[in-house]
């Protein structure tokens, strides 16, 4: 039985020795100290030795086991440590390479136009105000002098939502809401989403105005064209051409639309001129009497003026775009040019 446990231990040394994974050290340490393993299969011989004999081959049964155990335990931690070394080898970053840069993002051309036009009039000493976007009847429509028959109230115009409230189909329900909270002078600026029942190549069921207004004693259609020029200048450059022309609104008394050089030929005439060379931008006019008498203001006493643009189309005038639904659209390659 010495000369088996010899050569079972032996065997079992060289076998570690030899093995190149854990799964096959895992494997001989079954064959060798498992419940059927070649070692248990010896301990059971003991039964037959005599009382002589049986102490001391236990105790070279229990010497080759713990040899084993310990040969298998070295090779076994040896072997762990080399798979983490090839894992940590094929997973190895080079930290001295660039990193990778992740793509960043852009103001869309919308956002880029407010932010310019509200820091064009705030340096011209006008405030920026906000107002609710879904609105009551009173300050979007009869405040500002829309009578009842007015076709801006009717359905195909207006998104009604119910008991006299609407989407906003303009910023201007922010003036009426401003003179009721201060007096005069008033100088503001009203940016915002506005919403009307139309869609096609120019035209979005939802978009965005800047309306503006001023109000103060002595205040003349002269200071109106001359802020409106100073801003067409600052925006589109110096040597842009303005023109007002005659117009109507219903809550401004006289009324215009301005109108810019074209962007695109110069004021020479082409398509998007339609050969007359100038290009609409905007409505203003000085504000009517009435308007002033729902926010109990004296129009003896004051007088001002209001304009109102949209800022798509001032985008689009701005950065050359053809189709409105562009600006609509999310698409990454369009965005990305801004």
């Amino acid at each position: 039985m010495r000369e088996q446990l010899e050569q079972l231990r032996n065997g079992a040394l060289q076998a570690v020795a030899t093995a190149s994974s854990v799964e096959q050290l895992q494997d001989i340490r079954i064959s060798m100290l498992g419940r059927k393993g070649e070692l248990t299969a010896l301990m059971k011989g003991l039964g037959s030795l005599s009382a002589t004999e049986r102490p001391i081959v236990g105790q070279l049964v229990n010497t080759v086991r713990d040899e084993i155990e310990s040969a298998l335990g070295a090779a076994i931690a040896s072997a762990q440590e080399k798979v983490i070394a090839a894992r940590l080898q094929s997973e190895r970053i080079d930290t001295s390479l660039p990193g990778r840069r992740p793509q960043k993002g852009t103001k869309h051309p919308v956002s880029l136009v407010i932010e310019e036009i509200c820091s064009i009039f705030s340096g011209l000493g006008f405030a920026v105000a906000e107002g609710p976007e879904i609105e009551h009847d009173w300050y979007n429509f009869e405040a500002l002098n829309f009578p009842p028959e007015h076709p801006a109230r009717d359905m195909q115009d207006t998104f009604f939502v119910e008991n006299d409230m609407l989407l906003r189909t303009h910023t201007s329900p922010v003036q009426i809401r401003t003179m009721l909270k201060q007096k005069p002078p008033v100088r503001i600026i009203a940016p915002g989403t506005v919403y009307r029942c139309d869609s096609d190549a120019t035209h979005s069921p939802m978009f965005h105005q800047i309306e503006g207004l001023m109000v103060d004693t002595k205040v003349t259609f002269g200071d109106l064209k001359g802020i409106l020029t100073v801003f067409t200048n600052q925006l589109f450059g110096q040597k842009t051409g303005v023109r007002l022309r005659p117009s109507y609104f219903p809550f401004t008394e006289p009324s215009a639309e301005v109108d810019i050089a074209c962007v695109i030929c110069g004021g020479k005439g082409c398509r998007v001129c339609k050969n007359s060379g100038w290009l609409e931008i905007l409505g203003a006019g000085m504000v009517d009497p009435e308007v002033y008498r729902h926010v109990q203001y004296d129009p003896e006493n004051i007088s001002g003026f209001a304009f109102g643009m949209g800022i798509e189309r001032i985008a689009m005038l701005k950065y050359g775009i053809s189709d409105m639904r562009l600006l609509f659209e999310n698409d990454v390659r369009f965005l990305r040019q801004f």
